[in-house]
């Protein structure tokens, strides 16, 4: 009788043993699960990744029945995102990710593209129950360093100051309210620690002083640069991206402009400026800034 007992007990053990464990690999698949969940900008910089690694399984980050394109030269849906890949070159795309950030349900990514000739590229994501409905982007040529030795994209690219995310959006809402929409220059000195600005536009030195003698050149030109409307300021930390509309040369102009911001002043910038193109050549009626 004690050895039916005691087999009864050990297979009683064993049986608990055997759900115990199985309750303890329920729970590492689970903080798997949760280890290995993308956030939105992990997501959205693998897609853009994949254009040069050929990523197929990231396509699952795209709502397939809705997603909405603003980039006007792309036809809607996943269609039209389809049709783009179908017209890589022999040697396929490039697309080297530099920075990535958040503010919400979107996700910002800042690239060097070899996407139908050099590049940089911003892109903007909206995200909705972790899928991608909308896309946004800006695109300029690339160009030689500027007189100050920097490039497109080179410079800080770690998130800081999370908890000042909100006081850093306003700061830029502000700058381009103020100075570049509104023209009040004599009010620069708010926005910058003296003339400590570093600046990764290919056409303008570093400083406060080099953004001037760069406005006072294109005005010899005749050449105008013109703000006339913020759309939308996102930001995480101390990385901003303002997305304005107005004129370059007299040209509608999409103005990307994304800041770093250190102790309170803007302390570094990188842009992109893309000429509008006209509705007549348009393949989608979305809007280039209905965000």
């Amino acid at each position: 009788m004690k050895q039916v007992l005691t087999a009864v007990a050990l297979l009683l053990l064993v049986a608990n043993g055997q759900a115990q464990d199985k309750k303890s690999n329920l729970k590492k698949s689970e903080r798997m699960e949760t280890k290995t969940e993308l956030s939105n900008k992990e997501k959205a910089a693998a897609l853009i990744s994949s254009l040069e690694t050929g990523d197929q399984s990231t396509i699952a980050y795209i709502n397939p029945t809705n997603y909405e394109q603003h980039n006007l030269a792309v036809a809607d849906g996943l269609e039209g995102f389809g049709a783009v890949l179908q017209h890589a070159p022999k040697g396929g795309f490039k697309a080297n990710v530099v920075r990535s950030f958040q503010d919400g349900g979107y996700a910002i990514t800042h690239t060097v593209y070899d996407f139908f000739g050099p590049k940089i590229g911003f892109d903007i994501f909206k995200f909705e129950k972790g899928k991608i409905i909308a896309h946004w982007d800006n695109f300029s040529d690339v160009a030689a360093k500027n007189q100050s030795g920097r490039t497109q994209t080179d410079g800080v690219v770690k998130i800081t100051d999370l908890d000042k995310t909100e006081q850093n959006k306003a700061l830029v809402k502000d700058f381009i309210t103020t100075v570049l929409i509104k023209g009040q220059f004599d009010k620069m000195h708010n926005y910058f620690d003296g003339d400590h600005y570093i600046q990764h536009n290919a056409l303008i030195g570093d400083g406060v002083s080099g953004l001037g003698k760069a406005l006072e050149e294109m005005a010899k030109q005749g050449i105008t640069m013109v703000f006339k409307e913020n759309h939308i300021v996102l930001g995480e930390g101390n990385f901003v991206l303002a997305v304005s509309e107005g004129t370059f040369a007299g040209k509608p102009t999409s103005f990307y402009d994304l800041f770093r911001i250190e102790n309170g002043k803007i302390a570094e910038h990188w842009d992109t400026i893309e000429t509008i193109m006209p509705e007549a050549d348009r393949k989608n009626n979305n809007g280039k800034f209905n965000f």
